[in-house]
């Protein structure tokens, strides 16, 4: 599994949490038993099929997945996270209609869920339905006991800045980020566009952040030369390009920068 799709993942899934790695390893027909043995009554054997699930869902194995939550939406029928896990599942399986279904039936049993809010709110937004999808990642917000409303904020920033709304997806950025300042995915995002807002300083702050949490990419480097040269600190922008030429020379970023293509 990819660290790209690992990131997503631990977005969409409750599970997954930053002091965890990825799982190390498949589960197995044993481990599955194991636990399975100890959990008799409907709601437990969901949340036992469920947990099955959702670790092949993390490793890419769908048809797995989707058998396993299917089990635990027969035992439960009122278990929501098994309809949200089937939900997640139909999105990567491209199965559009069926994905809304689960999320929807997710949220019939329980509106102030925020996962499954959450995950609504990515399902339209990557459909083409974003000023819909904003209400759900606000409804997850709302809910008090909610433990990383950072994603749900930079996720509704990414769907404004879909449909144009620059300001609305500045302001969700920078709340993002203000909740949890080693949120990531926020910080390129809110760079660019503190960037288009004129506002240098707070630009060049995330995207410091950015490359002190995860190695510079070619892109979080030319956006680095470009808020540098606005800035008017020549030596910065240049130390940023001659980086950029020496990590990532066949770029398309680097191609733009030899071109002068900086600002």
């Amino acid at each position: 599994m990819s660290l790209f799709r690992t990131a997503i993942v631990c977005l969409l899934l409750s599970g997954c949490t930053s002091s965890e790695g990825p799982r190390s390893m498949e589960p197995t027909e044993q481990s599955g038993q194991q636990l399975l043995g100890e959990r008799r009554d409907g709601h437990s054997r969901a949340a036992a099929h469920t947990e099955l699930a959702s670790a092949y869902y993390e490793r890419g194995n769908l048809g797995v997945a989707l058998e396993e939550a299917r089990i635990a939406a027969d035992a439960d029928s009122n278990y929501a996270p098994a309809q949200n896990l089937l939900g997640l599942i139909f999105m990567e399986l491209k199965e559009p209609a069926q994905a809304r279904a689960a999320f929807e039936q997710a949220l019939r049993i329980d509106p102030r869920d925020s996962d499954a809010n959450h995950n609504m709110g990515h399902f339209l937004c990557e459909s083409g339905r974003e000023q819909e999808s904003i209400k759900y990642f606000l409804a997850a917000i709302q809910n008090p006991l909610y433990r990383t409303p950072a994603k749900s904020f930079a996720a509704a920033a990414g769907c404004y800045e879909k449909i144009g709304r620059t300001e609305e997806a500045y302001d969700y950025f920078g709340r993002a980020l203000r909740l949890d300042g080693n949120f990531v995915p926020a910080m390129l995002p809110f760079a660019r566009l503190a960037m288009a807002h004129g506002r240098l300083d707070d630009a060049r702050a995330a995207i410091a952040g950015y490359n002190s949490h995860v190695p510079p990419t070619a892109e979080s480097l030319a956006l680095l030369v470009r808020v540098e040269r606005r800035r008017g600190d020549v030596a910065a922008a240049d130390a940023a390009a001659a980086t950029l030429r020496q990590r990532f020379p066949d770029s398309k970023e680097y191609r733009a920068y030899k071109q002068g293509d900086v600002d």
